[in-house]
């Protein structure tokens, strides 16, 4: 099954999607044009009286680099899929590369200056620019969608992310207090964790400095999961180049330093940060907004042995509709708790059928938008 197109009367009155096959007999015989090509609409030349349409369902799955949606309809069928790919990256770069600048003509032409660096405050809900961007985004998608299907409903993935328990899996109780660094020096501790020698060549009883594994011109960061211990010759050797190709030839080693080095935390933090602003703005169109756990939209994926995407986890988003009464207010306090509890005690919602991405055939296809 391909993308459905979507159809609009003369009025712009969003009509159901319809099949490609439909779509081209409509245009062979002059009935329709195309109205716009991304997403890819056609226009009737009449005014339908009192349309017969179905109410989709807009699911989303966001993420960090990229954002699947999906329209749905009531007999849990894929109608319409598509991948967002966010910048927050490059724009992360292009803030910093401003910055530069900016410090670079300061020092230039106003030496002295005096420092102002505390008359800065940022309003509640703030959030970074490459973050807000991924909100923009989404809430752009939505309002085209919007204008151009008959959608009913919004479910969105609203997951939290552990970060301890992603870098200790057997992480609990008091040991969530008690960070990395606990009765150790930060030289200490990677001096004791990579057995005092050079990390890359294994050379003791020299100087050793302290190494980024992953350059933070490359978006590494100063975290002591990043870091290692290397002989001066190395370290000025690799300089920003990647770790997979200063190491290359030697699978051995670079084994060695990526096991003991820990995955990034950048894109679960994003995604934490980001959730509830996105879910506030969902609320904002006026439509019923649904929400699920990643971990029932695992298991609605795997019930199906569906392989792993972004559209396909936003089709098998869960639709959970008991927070409409529960989580009515704007607070983030005790009503949010009593939603997770509710949501929780109502599984039998995202288990039914019609929350899985079921469809006539198993090759779905699906575009990918850039977020430019």
């Amino acid at each position: 099954m391909s993308n459905h197109v979507f159809l609009i009367d003369s009025n712009k009155t969003p009509l159901n999607p319809v099949h490609p096959a439909q779509a081209r007999k409509l245009l062979d015989s002059g009935k329709a044009a195309v109205f716009q090509c991304y997403p890819f609409t056609l226009i009737l030349k009449r005014v339908i009286e009192n349309p017969n349409v179905y109410p989709l369902t807009l699911k989303i799955d966001p993420g960090s680099k990229f954002t699947g949606i999906a329209l749905v309809t009531n007999q849990g069928n894929v109608v319409w899929a598509m991948e967002l790919q966010h910048r927050g990256q490059q724009i992360k770069e292009a803030l910093l590369h401003r910055r530069a600048v900016r410090r670079g003509r300061r020092n230039r032409n106003t030496r002295y200056r005096q420092a102002r660096f505390l008359n800065r405050k940022r309003p509640d809900g703030w959030l970074a620019p490459s973050l807000r961007h991924r909100i923009l985004t989404i809430e752009t998608w939505v309002k085209r969608l919007q204008k151009f299907a008959p959608l009913g409903s919004i479910a969105q993935e609203l997951v939290k992310f552990d970060t301890q328990a992603i870098q200790n899996p057997e992480i609990s109780g008091i040991e969530y207090q008690q960070g990395t660094l606990k009765g150790y020096e930060c030289r200490e501790y990677l001096l004791e964790k990579w057995n005092r020698q050079c990390a890359y060549c294994g050379v003791k009883d020299v100087p050793l400095e302290i190494e980024h594994i992953q350059p933070k011109s490359q978006g590494g960061s100063d975290r002591i999961s990043n870091l290692c211990l290397a002989c001066h010759k190395c370290n000025q050797r690799k300089g920003n180049r990647d770790i997979k190709d200063f190491l290359k030839g030697k699978s051995d080693v670079l084994n060695r330093v990526l096991k003991q080095a820990k995955t990034t935390l950048k894109d679960a933090a994003s995604v934490n940060s980001s959730r509830w602003a996105l879910f506030n703005t969902l609320k904002s169109f006026g439509l019923p907004v649904s929400i699920g756990t990643g971990g029932q939209t695992k298991f609605n994926r795997i019930r199906f042995s569906w392989p792993k995407a972004h559209w396909i986890d936003a089709a098998c988003v869960p639709a959970c509709q008991c927070h409409q009464t529960c989580y009515n207010q704007d607070s983030q306090g005790k009503s949010n708790r009593f939603w997770w509890s509710a949501a929780m005690s109502n599984r039998q919602v995202w288990l039914s059928a019609k929350t899985s991405p079921v469809a006539s055939n198993s090759g779905i296809l699906y575009r990918r938008y850039s977020s430019r």
